[in-house]
């Protein structure tokens, strides 16, 4: 089953990601902060994933990995 692993230490909370998923279930969290001060993305449904990599694809940081 696909998922995606956002890194931490690279998400600067931008939400292009949030912004290209397709199937919408990619948010930035609200109750996390990270040590640069941002919002992480977060994977909210990984049973809808499909593993497109669109998220990644946009990632100006490359953030984010997805797992096949």
């Amino acid at each position: 089953m696909p998922r995606i692993i956002v890194d931490d230490h690279f998400c600067k909370g931008c939400g292009l990601c949030v912004d290209s998923c397709p199937t919408h279930i990619i948010e930035l969290d609200q109750a996390r902060i990270t040590a640069k001060g941002y919002h992480p993305a977060t994977l909210i449904d990984e049973e809808r994933c499909t593993g497109c990599m669109s998220c990644a694809l946009m990632c100006p940081d490359v953030a984010i990995t997805v797992e096949r």
